[in-house]
């Protein structure tokens, strides 16, 4: 087995100095690390602020948050892109006893007014008694302060204060610290509680887990409303001090490369990103030059399903820039454990269970493949981090599984979180005996975990369980599909029974023969032909704020007919 350093239950809690935020920050404070903006400016343009002085920062921020009555039970909404008075407020908002409410920004939206419309949705599901807005942005929230229940709204540039006059909240453990919003549906969006504790305890994990230290420099361009962003790549160096270096999302999704120059430059050793960051990064390795990427140790991947394929193709493209083999670190996690929940050994690299797929889809095991037919390769995503207890179970009785047998995912630990923010039937709904339903697929050999999928995403076609990432990987292996912008979902079909749509972005013009293209190639992959493959324009299927694609809502507008096709 694969990093086999700690047995899948433990439950030992990390020694900690002190289970709060506030405490954590000051401590870090300490070393002489620092923070570095990455931002649109360019080269030139960098900041670097040490923890020290941002703290500093942040204690006059959180005197004028006190000075507008923010204290313990006060929720602040914080909405602008990634900047230092962003990361200062974000601090503050802790540091005046708050709990943060981080907005999405509009990545991927329609129009201005959709995502007017889903950020009050969320400042509304978070009964937030402040928002504090980038100027830029501020024309964009149409919130009304004193009309019905909208809330005061201020500026960033606005917020100065005295750090003398900052009064220091007491250091509670159970004080909630973020209500942070899973990437699910926009019109629903789920708050999960994060109190001090939770984060705390998670944080000292993910440091063990991954062998962090004082040497190590970090990189992340990851959305700061996003879990990933926020908790494991600025509050983990931000609570433990070590340096980080912050770019805006937007820098790399314009330009990919960017995140190699940045590793490069800064010889940094940690970053993290989902599967399809690794894949454009791939592809802007085969054409750079001039990168040293041999500092690198861990590239976190983690968000969404993990393509062993795009992982390989990243390793073999980062190879002559002295990108460590086995640097690749396939991570499990979800907002409701506060983020991390397994990782392998630091140091092992990527290794993948082969497994056959029919057993898979019809008995829900994971045989491993004799080699002789068709196999599934799934990444081993290590053991539980301390703290954490994980266990698989039938998701309609309950019942236990043993070892490659296919369940849902249970939890239960320090970091998990109490429910959902002002949702009392959705908590219940969500824990069983104690432990946290997940909604995951995935099966234990000997404590290693492996994921599968989500349970509504599968596709039941024929008696046989079919995983909708099996589907789009393989049409997205088509040339002219655009990677990692394909959709499947099952929908009835003839004589009633459920069919496999195909939804892929392109910006090809003969579809009859990319159409059947992805016909055989999903075929060769699961052996059933989809019952419609669907074209549509390059950036129009449904994603969530930190880009995940959405399978229910690309499913509604299919069957609404108001999806974006490429006509031939």
């Amino acid at each position: 087995m694969h990093g086999n350093a700690r047995p899948a239950s433990a439950v030992e809690p990390p020694v900690m100095s002190s289970s709060s935020v506030v405490a954590r920050v000051e401590a870090a404070t300490d070393s002489t690390a620092a923070i570095t903006f990455l931002g649109s400016a360019g080269r030139d343009g960098r900041e670097r602020v040490s923890w020290r002085e941002l703290h500093d920062d942040a204690r006059g921020v959180a005197a004028a948050l006190q000075a507008r009555g923010v204290g313990p039970g006060v929720r602040v909404a914080l909405l602008g892109p990634t900047t230092r008075p962003l990361v200062t407020a974000i601090q503050a908002v802790w540091l005046a006893g708050g709990t943060l409410v981080c907005l999405p920004l509009p990545m991927r939206l329609g129009s201005i007014e959709e995502f007017a419309r889903q950020t009050r949705r969320r400042i509304e599901n978070a009964q937030a008694s402040l928002v504090v807005v980038d100027p830029d942005l501020e024309p964009f929230l149409a919130l009304e302060p004193g009309v019905g229940d909208d809330p005061p709204v201020m500026r960033l540039d606005e917020l100065r204060g005295d750090a003398s006059t900052w009064e220091r909240p007491d250091d509670d453990p159970d004080r909630l610290a973020i209500v942070q919003f899973t990437s699910g549906s926009t019109d629903d969006p789920k708050g999960v509680i994060l109190p001090h504790r939770c984060l705390v305890q998670n944080i000292d994990s993910i440091v063990e887990g991954a062998s962090l230290g004082s040497d190590d420099v970090g990189v992340s361009w990851l959305p700061l409303y996003h879990d990933m962003g926020l908790i494991g790549l600025l509050m983990t160096p931000m609570l433990t001090g070590f340096e980080l270096g912050l770019a805006p999302p937007q820098d790399f999704l314009a330009a990919p490369g960017d995140w190699m120059h940045w590793m490069s430059e800064l010889r940094a050793t940690v970053t993290g990103g989902p599967n399809f960051a690794y894949a454009l990064a791939a592809r802007a390795l085969r054409r750079l030059e001039g990168l040293d990427l041999s500092a690198w140790r861990l590239a976190l991947n983690g968000a969404e399903p993990i393509d062993p394929v795009s992982v390989e193709g990243f390793l073999e493209s980062g190879a002559r820039h002295g990108l460590d083999s086995k640097a690749a670190f396939c991570v499990y996690g979800m907002a409701e454990a506060t983020l991390a929940i397994s990782f392998p050994q630091p140091g092992t690299g990527m290794a993948v269970d082969v497994i056959d797929p029919i057993a898979l889809e019809h008995e829900r095991y994971a045989a491993p493949a004799n080699g002789t037919g068709e196999a599934r390769r799934l990444p081993w995503l290590g053991r539980t981090l301390r703290g954490l207890e994980l266990r698989v179970c039938d998701p309609e009785t309950g019942a236990p599984c043993g070892d490659r047998e296919v369940g849902e995912f249970e939890l239960r630990g320090t970091s998990v979180t109490p429910g959902y923010f002002a949702r009392p039937e959705l908590t219940a709904e969500s824990f069983r005996d104690g432990w946290l339903r997940t909604g995951d697929l995935g099966y234990l050999v000997d404590g290693e975990v492996v994921v599968c999928g989500r349970i509504k995403d599968v596709i039941i076609v024929g008696g046989r369980n079919v995983f909708p990432e099996e589907i789009e990987r393989a049409a997205a292996s088509v040339d002219g599909v655009r990677a990692g912008n394909v959709i499947a979902f099952g929908t009835p079909g003839r004589r009633g029974k459920e069919g496999i749509v195909v939804v892929a972005e392109t910006r090809e013009d003969e579809l009859s023969r990319l159409h059947d293209d992805v016909i055989d190639r999903v075929c060769d992959s699961v052996g059933i032909p989809p019952l419609e493959v669907v074209f549509v324009q390059a950036g129009s299927l449904p994603k969530t704020s930190s880009g995940k694609l959405q399978r229910s809502a690309c499913k509604t507008q299919y069957h609404a007919d108001g999806l974006t096709r490429v006509r031939a």
